[in-house]
């Protein structure tokens, strides 16, 4: 028999600690259909960022060994991932301003781990081991060889889809063509892509063949931080109380139901109503039936309220929808609808909350364009030479650089490099003539300044600016000529 949830204890944990393994039942219904195209849309655009090129590269490619971040046509450099800030704080806004405005529809929706889980390894399980009751049968029973080979079946597609799934977020980061090599190479030729691949597999695995819904309850902080974003005017997933209450006998209801099949019966009811042991007239929508229950995959019950487990996947709107339709009652006992709403007020969706998120969003967002728009297609570093920060000979002070030059661009680019707002009479030695750099490619070279000594008169500052021919783009980076002081050097000159 299906125990009853409690909403002041989590269902998928005990008292004692331990965790009994949840069987939620199979639903259909207008938002599981929707779901599911939702879901493989998802799947299908996640697998294929890594095949779709644009400019030469994956949509997405995050290239940490040559440091450069490929984004749907967009390149960064690793110099520019202060621009991860504004990305970063634009995501948390946006979820900020969904969360207020439509709950935990990311979780239900579009959040990976439900995509996957409800979507894939699911139903694997579905597949081989059968429905609800299959499923919580099978796992009560003893160990069989029928069993044995089913857990075997199901956990090896479990461990070779989460295997694939690992290859393609490696591939993320090293391109597919790269993937294939450490693929079809000895492991020890790529030691350390082996083992991550062996690590994220094992946990992938871990994660949804048993820890699952655990994850979002345990783990991910969003569904303790809900509370703080969403109001009574958020929609959310809910049970209308007014509608449903009291609730009726489910053995009355299911009499009721199948006397109203017969038209002869429902004649002599209309005659003589029968004792059914329930006042009909006095009661609920809800039948008390269990299937939201049942149904529910952090094992729940919505009639008790808005609760933290609740990842809003609509589940138990199909199952409820399904039970009131049998019933010949009106859909939507539980439905999307905000807590205002069920109690017959009106949902207020312009309101200082999401106003506020919604104008910070709005607020990153410019700013985030701002930033992204002074990204030059080229990066200038000079550094200082390692060893004597100067060096003084017989004629002059002298100062050694790196310059560092870095090409964003897609193709060869042409760079000049000079020095300004330096005394007149400092000579540049080194890249005085052009500098052809390869496409997303970067160079390294000397930089030497000098001055005459008896026309050197203390440390000064000067510019090294560098413009690209293709772009006209122009970089500059202000560098300080250290040398001793100058009496120093006028007094060892009388010596």
């Amino acid at each position: 028999m299906l125990e009853r949830p409690n909403r002041d204890a989590v269902t998928t944990i005990r008292t004692d600690g331990s965790r009994p393994f949840l069987f939620p039942a199979d639903v259909r219904g207008r938002f599981a259909s929707f779901r599911s195209i939702s879901a493989f849309g998802l799947i299908i655009f996640y697998f294929a960022l890594p095949w779709i090129k644009i400019n030469g590269h994956p949509a997405v490619f995050l290239d940490v060994a040559n440091r450069r971040f490929h984004l749907f046509g967009f390149t960064l450099a690793a110099q520019d991932l202060w621009l991860m800030f504004f990305v970063i704080t634009g995501l948390g806004f946006t979820l900020f301003f969904v969360t207020a405005l439509l709950g935990r529809v990311w979780c239900g929706w579009a959040c990976p781990h439900t995509v996957f889980l409800d979507h894939v390894y699911r139903k694997i399980e579905r597949w081989i081991d059968g429905d609800a009751v299959q499923r919580r049968a099978l796992h009560a029973a003893p160990w069989t060889p029928g069993k044995i080979s089913r857990r075997i079946a199901k956990h090896t597609l479990y461990v070779l889809v989460s295997a694939v799934i690992t290859h393609l977020f490696l591939a993320y980061f090293v391109s597919l063509p790269e993937v294939w090599a450490m693929i079809t190479a000895a492991p020890g030729a790529h030691w350390g892509a082996f083992v991550f691949i062996g690590l994220a597999t094992g946990a992938l695995y871990f994660n949804f063949a048993w820890f699952r819904e655990q994850l979002c309850i345990v783990v991910c902080p969003y569904g303790r931080i809900q509370s703080a974003l969403i109001d009574d005017h958020s929609l959310v997933i809910g049970y209308d109380t007014a509608r449903g209450e009291p609730r009726s006998n489910r053995r009355a209801a299911a009499r009721k139901e199948h006397d109203a099949v017969h038209s002869h019966q429902a004649a002599q009811a209309t005659a003589a109503p029968a004792d059914t042991g329930t006042d009909t007239a006095a009661t609920g929508d809800c039948v008390d039936c269990l299937r939201c229950v049942q149904v529910c995959p952090t094992g729940i019950d919505i009639r008790q309220g808005l609760q933290l487990e609740c990842i809003g996947c609509t589940a138990c709107i199909d199952a409820c929808d399904t039970v009131m339709t049998r019933l010949g009652r009106p859909r939507g006992l539980i439905r999307y609808d905000s807590q205002e709403g069920f109690s017959g007020k009106r949902t207020q969706w312009i309101r200082a909350r999401t106003f506020l998120y919604l104008a910070l969003l709005l607020i990153g967002a410019a700013v985030a364009l701002w930033a992204l728009s002074t990204v030059k297609p080229m990066n200038l570093e000079v550094t200082r030479m390692t060893g004597a920060p100067y060096v003084v000979d017989a004629a002059s002070v002298r100062n050694q650089f790196l310059v560092r030059l870095v090409n964003k661009q897609h193709l060869p680019a042409h760079f000049t490099v000079r020095v300004t707002e330096g005394p007149s009479d400092l000579r540049q030695v080194g890249l005085e003539s052009t500098i052809e750099v390869g496409p997303l490619a970067e160079v390294v070279q000397p930089l030497i300044l000098q001055q005459p000594r008896d026309r050197y008169t203390g440390p000064f500052a000067f510019r090294v600016e560098v413009e690209s021919k293709e772009t006209s783009a122009l970089l500059s980076r202000r560098v300080e000529f250290v040398g001793p002081e100058a009496r120093l050097l006028r007094e060892e000159a009388v010596k």
